[in-house]
């Protein structure tokens, strides 16, 4: 990544993280991290460790059924939060994070995807079936109720809020991609302005360390 890129991801991260109240410690930090078995890999680290993103959560998909992480996160998983109605941002990252996941099975690597809505009111399970489904017929849409939602949104310092008060409202968001494997946790995550290319590169150097 280079520099002028990591200054802009950093700026909104620190951003985003005043913005949710969630302090200095909250800030995605641009650092060499020594010891780190995924070093070579690694564009990035997280101030207080990779370990303070992430964790548990329980959903409900597409079907209606309660899921777990466990059930979702089998292997190398691309986590995105957003939501069905989102003009820009969140379709347009999910269909590169598609292309993404295309490109490795291409080179026999595998990577899921998964979305997560941050407008549970809205994003009933039929709702984010049809929408993940639109994209990807791999990716898994997640519903829940707000506490759950809210809770899933606070372990990966998922910056969300309702943008009006309007029917048609926006919800206002932070737009990164998380990689996530169920042995390590969370490894990485990708601004909007990532490329395919980019994105692939990195996902497989993560992957083949796994």
């Amino acid at each position: 990544m280079d520099s002028r890129r990591s200054t802009r991801l950093f700026a909104l991260s620190a951003a985003l993280a005043v913005a949710a109240g969630l302090g200095a410690a909250a800030y995605f930090a641009f650092v060499p991290r020594d010891g780190d078995p995924f070093a070579d890999c690694r564009s990035s680290t997280v101030a207080g460790g990779v370990a303070t993103i992430g964790g548990p959560f329980s959903l409900t998909d597409g079907d209606g059924r309660r899921v777990t992480d466990k059930d979702v996160l089998t292997g190398p998983t691309l986590v995105y939060f957003g939501y069905s109605f989102c003009p820009d941002f969140c379709p347009t990252d999910l269909a590169r994070n598609a292309l993404v996941a295309d490109e490795l099975a291409s080179r026999g690597v595998r990577v899921g995807q998964v979305f997560i809505t941050i407008d549970p009111a809205r994003d009933t399970p039929p709702v984010v079936r049809d929408f993940a489904a639109a994209i990807h017929p791999d990716l898994v849409g997640l519903t829940g109720t707000p506490e759950e939602i809210a809770a899933a949104a606070a372990a990966f310092r998922v910056y969300y809020r309702k943008a009006d008060t309007t029917d048609y409202y926006m919800m206002d968001h932070s737009t990164f991609t998380y990689l996530v494997d169920p042995a390590h946790g969370f490894l990485e995550f990708y601004g909007s302005n990532a490329t395919p290319d980019e994105m692939a590169t990195s996902v497989a150097c993560y992957a083949s360390r796994l």
